[in-house]
């Protein structure tokens, strides 16, 4: 209930600040003595940006005008945009994530309907991993295994990590420290005997 609150607090309190400031930023050096150069009307304007700006702040990501969220910063993940990717790793012959029909997680040479993924912004930086084909969360249990899940849980959010050479490393929002790895036989690793410093744990999110 919060949120919703706070988004209507924060459009109301831009709303009032634009009927009281909006008729000042146009005529506010002939109401007040000249100012050089117009330095006041100067001010208005960044005074009136800054309130904004701090208005829009408040207001929850999906709330946001698009240009707003992303001169923030805040990027795909904020703005609730869902991928279609393949994570390929390139280990061995190179492998796809793949989830299958019976919830099994592995690695595939081929691009397959079981490798087609769709990433999802859980919260900055936290990913769900979802196979299209499959309709299986990829999740990870306290031993660092992955498996199929049928339903979204906390299992099955993910850092999505960039790493120095572009490629993302997945790690467990649950269990930190353990990340989604492939073999070089296409296999998974155990997430908690592996780290971003080893190859197998770097993905490359592709179409």
């Amino acid at each position: 209930m919060a949120g919703p609150r706070a988004a209507a607090a924060a459009l109301l309190l831009a709303a009032l600040l634009l009927a009281v400031l909006a008729p000042w930023a146009g005529r506010g050096a002939a109401a007040a003595p000249a100012a050089p150069n117009g330095t006041l009307g100067a001010e208005l304007e960044r005074r009136w940006e800054s309130l904004v700006a701090r208005s829009l702040a408040r207001l929850p990501v999906a709330s946001q005008p698009k240009e707003a969220a992303v001169q923030s910063g805040a990027g795909d993940y904020l703005l609730g945009i869902k991928r279609l990717r393949r994570l390929y790793c390139n280990v061995g012959i190179g492998f796809h994530l793949q989830v299958l029909p019976d919830g099994r997680i592995g690695g595939v040479h081929a691009d397959t309907s079981d490798s087609l993924l769709e990433l999802s912004p859980v919260e900055r930086g936290v990913v769900s991993i979802f196979g299209v084909a499959s309709r299986f969360f990829v999740a990870m249990n306290s031993k660092g295994k992955l498996y199929g899940s049928p339903f979204f849980a906390e299992e099955c959010k993910f850092k999505e990590i960039l790493l120095p050479n572009n490629y993302n490393a997945y790690e467990s929002y649950r269990y930190p420290g353990t990340f989604i790895a492939l073999s070089k036989n296409g296999k998974t690793k155990k997430g908690s005997r592996v780290s971003p410093a080893m190859k197998v744990t770097h993905f490359l999110p592709r179409l």
